[in-house]
C-alpha cells in the first residue's frame, strides 16, 4: 500500500514539473471590464499590431488574450468616444501573474517559468479600466479658458500642450 502512495506522488509530481503553474491555476484570457461616465460611450480596441478587434459601447466586458508571443504580453489601445466630450485614448494594463512567480516555485518549477506559462501567456494578467470622460463644456468655458488638471487631458491630446512659465 506505502508502495503504490510513494508511486502516486511521484507520478504527481513528474506530471506537475511538466507544466506551468500559472497556466494551470490562472488563464492565458482575461474577461476586461471597461467602462465610462458616462456610459454608452463608443468604444474601440486596438493590438498590438493596431487591428481593431472590438467596437462597441460601454460597459462592456471583453475577453482579450493576456500574451502576444514567447514572453511577450499583449499590448491594448482603448479609444472611447461620445458626443459632447473629449475623446480619449487609454491603455489597458498588463501585469505579471502571481502564480508565474509563486507559483512556479511550488509547482511548476523551471519548465514553468521558461517554456509552458511564457508560451501560454498565462505569466500575464489585464486589468479593467474605467474613464471618466471630460465635457466639452467643462474644457472651455464662456470667458474663454478653463484650467484642469494634466490627468484629465487624454494622452492623446498631451503632446499638443505647450508649457507656460
Amino acid at each position: 500500500m506505502k508502495k503504490n502512495s510513494c508511486l502516486f506522488i511521484l507520478i504527481v509530481l513528474i506530471i506537475s514539473s511538466l507544466t506551468g503553474c500559472a497556466s494551470i491555476v490562472s488563464k492565458s484570457e482575461y474577461p476586461v471590464n471597461i467602462t465610462s461616465v458616462p456610459t454608452e460611450a463608443d468604444i474601440s480596441i486596438a493590438n498590438g499590431e493596431n487591428k481593431t478587434i472590438f467596437i462597441g459601447k460601454t460597459p462592456a466586458i471583453v475577453s482579450l488574450k493576456a500574451g502576444a508571443g514567447y514572453f511577450k504580453g499583449e499590448n491594448y489601445t482603448v479609444t472611447f468616444s461620445k458626443e459632447g466630450y473629449m475623446p480619449h485614448t487609454a491603455q489597458i494594463s498588463r501585469g505579471i501573474d502571481g502564480w508565474y512567480v509563486g507559483g512556479n516555485i511550488i509547482v511548476g518549477g523551471l519548465i514553468g517559468w521558461i517554456i509552458v506559462d511564457p508560451i501560454t501567456g498565462a505569466m500575464w494578467t489585464l486589468k479593467d479600466l474605467h474613464i471618466d470622460l471630460i465635457p466639452l463644456s467643462s474644457a472651455v468655458s464662456k470667458e474663454g479658458l478653463r484650467v484642469i488638471t494634466i490627468d484629465k487631458v487624454p494622452e492623446n491630446l498631451r503632446s499638443e500642450m505647450v508649457k507656460i512659465n
